[in-house]
């Protein structure tokens, strides 16, 4: 038995995306005058086994022993390889990547409030709704 409902490690999820995003966006931004460096970004895992579904790979669990299927979670890097924004070969655009670590922000603090809320309501449960 889980102490915590699914939703919990779903948003734990989320925020390690978050955080994985504000890492990238800060390398890149960190590296906006190096010379041939190629901006990277963080897509969720899912878009990508989204694509694969859709052309015909399934999953099935054919006997009850078997380890059930669940979708992943996960983010996966990419790096931009054949874009270029100034002559020294650097693909950073510093007002994307500024708007990408807003907006990333505001994802992260609405995480961080529904699980906070999550935790409240089970402090509330353990105090007998007091």
């Amino acid at each position: 038995m889980s102490l915590f409902s699914n939703t919990i490690n779903v948003l734990e999820r989320a925020l390690d995306y978050s955080t994985l995003r504000q890492k990238t966006i800060s390398n890149n931004i960190a590296n906006i005058d190096t010379p041939n460096y190629k901006a990277q970004d963080v897509v969720p895992f899912k878009k990508y086994l989204n694509q694969e579904l859709k052309s015909g790979l399934t999953a099935k669990q054919t006997h009850q022993k078997h380890i059930p299927f669940q979708s992943s979670t996960k983010s996966l890097t990419i790096t931009q390889k054949h874009v270029q924004y100034n002559e020294s070969g650097n693909s950073v655009d510093m007002d994307y990547e500024m708007a990408k670590m807003a907006d990333n922000q505001i994802y992260y603090n609405a995480m961080i409030e529904r699980i906070n809320g999550k935790f409240n309501t089970l402090k509330n449960v353990i105090k007998g709704g007091q």
